[in-house]
């Protein structure tokens, strides 16, 4: 008898853990495309399949589905923009991989664009909590590209001159901008020309010998 109730019991937590994956999965879209402040419980519902109290069973708040919604989002954009980037010899190709897999590889991003882009911009000034998030996505994102850019240096590969941290600052800022300007434009040409302009620069980077 008690192992059927410990049975029982884990199938009901499997089955929540399941239902609270398939809310944030349902969410992330409405989050990305209209922001925290711009979906309202209204939006969650219609698109989770839930009542307000059902969405209230699996999360104590919207701010707290948004927060997980952030995370599944930019979990999604991350695999993407790392795709098979340490297979790549070398850090400087390595660095362009990433270059291209976010100019190229959008197709399974959660409709929205970027959603560090996104949640910058609209938590600048109103969500210190989704604020941190993204502070936090923007230093891991840049850390990892300054940890190439390291390797580059302790390798030979790039001029010790370099600064890693600065130019992992201007890669995001670059691509981040471009991405802002071709959604506004509805055009890829500024991601494009943004990757030409990268792409030259990391060319200059390497020791003169």
């Amino acid at each position: 008898m008690k192992s059927e109730r410990k049975t029982r019991s884990n199938a009901l937590g499997q089955k929540g853990r399941q239902t609270r994956q398939e809310i944030v999965r349902r969410a992330a879209p409405l989050f990305n495309r209209q922001g925290f402040a711009g979906t309202s419980m209204s939006d969650l519902m219609q698109a989770t399949g839930l009542q307000k109290g059902g969405l209230y069973r699996h999360f104590p708040s919207k701010q707290s589905l948004a927060q997980e919604a952030f995370d599944y989002t930019w979990e999604k954009a991350v695999s993407e923009r790392l795709d098979g980037v340490d297979k790549v010899p070398g850090s400087i190709p390595r660095l362009k991989a990433m270059i291209d897999n976010f100019v190229e590889k959008r197709a399974h991003l959660v409709p929205g664009g970027c959603p560090l882009l996104n949640t910058a911009i609209e938590s600048d000034d109103g969500n210190p909590t989704l604020r941190a998030r993204a502070r936090k996505a923007l230093a891991a994102w840049t850390s990892r590209l300054s940890t190439i850019v390291s390797e580059g240096i302790k390798s030979g590969e790039i001029a010790p001159s370099v600064n890693p941290a600065e130019l992992a600052d201007t890669v995001v800022a670059t691509l981040e901008g471009a991405l802002m300007i071709s959604r506004l434009r509805q055009s890829e040409a500024s991601l494009h020309t943004a990757r030409k302009h990268l792409s030259a620069t990391l060319d200059t980077l390497t020791p003169h010998r």
